[in-house]
């Protein structure tokens, strides 16, 4: 039962990074492509996790960690790149 729903989860979970590639590639405006980037790695997360469970194998989910905190620091700085033209003042 378990490795159905793992292999369902990695489909879908693979679904939304192919979307949020997606919008990252053809988005409208740039705080539309800021957070098609913000769900890429979220969704880059959740991949990692579900390997991790499937190979149960802690490494996964320090490197989930690791992705995580680097894609706040980067999404924060886009942010405040897109609003003052600067990230740091």
């Amino acid at each position: 039962m378990l490795n159905l729903a793992l292999t369902l989860a990695f489909g879908l979970v693979a679904a939304a990074v192919g979307l949020s590639l997606y919008r990252l590639l053809r988005g409208p405006s740039a705080p539309d492509r800021i957070l098609a980037l913000d769900t890429l790695y979220i969704n880059t997360i959740a991949l990692l996790v579900l390997l991790g469970i499937q190979l149960a194998s802690p490494l996964y989910f320090e490197a989930a960690l690791l992705i995580a905190l680097m894609g706040f620091v980067g999404t924060v700085a886009l942010s405040k790149y897109l609003l003052r033209g600067d990230i740091i003042e």
